[in-house]
């Protein structure tokens, strides 16, 4: 029989209930005026407006007016973290899975109607147009490879300097790239299942090629 004390701690309290509740209206709000608006046509004392409350709040829930967009870095990198430190799962499968995942995220499981698929075209149109978001996710990137080599160097019990595990961590981002590059060329096409299985196929023809090695 379980715990019922144990449980009732492994629930989200009130205060925290309300916490992510406001973050993730903090969020949507600024998504929607970075929409209609442009990254550089909002800031964040207008969104602070929008959801009654101030600036500093604001701040106490996201570091910089950009992870009011961009909010997942944190989690991926987290989720890459945990898949990697699995010893009996292939780097590159554990990759693949967690790509699997987040493609699941951005299409609803491939369910997502034409119109979220405009908006999720939109919202990627803006990311990779606006040059402080380009660098907010380059710094998302870098993070995500840091703590991919030194998952890996967990795992394979070696030094951050080894150069075969500095390749793997660096081949790791390469195929979350490729997993980015994919979803900004056919989330075009509005149509999440034809989305998903293009971007689907992306992924695994470069995990196929690093697992037969570099060509040429």
């Amino acid at each position: 029989m379980s715990d019922p004390d144990a449980t009732r701690s492994e629930l989200p309290t009130l205060r925290e209930q309300r916490r992510d509740e406001l973050r993730r209206r903090l969020s949507d709000t600024a998504t929607a005026l970075f929409l209609e608006r442009g990254f550089g046509g909002v800031t964040v004392a207008e969104i602070a407006a929008a959801c009654g409350v101030t600036e500093k709040t604001v701040f106490n829930h996201f570091r910089t007016k950009e992870s009011l967009l961009v909010d997942r870095w944190d989690d991926t990198i987290a989720a890459l973290g945990t898949a990697l430190a699995a010893p009996d799962v292939p780097v590159v499968d554990s990759t693949v899975r967690l790509l699997d995942r987040e493609l699941d995220f951005l299409t609803e499981r491939g369910t997502a109607t034409a119109t979220t698929m405009r908006r999720v075209a939109r919202f990627g149109q803006l990311l990779w147009s606006t040059p402080e978001l380009v660098d907010h996710n380059q710094r998302g990137l870098q993070r995500l490879t840091t703590a991919a080599l030194a998952a890996l160097a967990t795992r394979f019990a070696t030094s951050t300097h080894d150069p075969a595990t500095r390749i793997t961590a660096y081949a790791v981002a390469g195929l979350v790239q490729v997993f980015y590059a994919s979803v900004a060329r056919h989330v075009t096409t509005h149509d999440a299942q034809r989305c998903r299985r293009a971007v689907r196929r992306d992924v695994r023809r470069a995990a196929q090629q690093l697992r037969a090695g570099v060509v040429g």
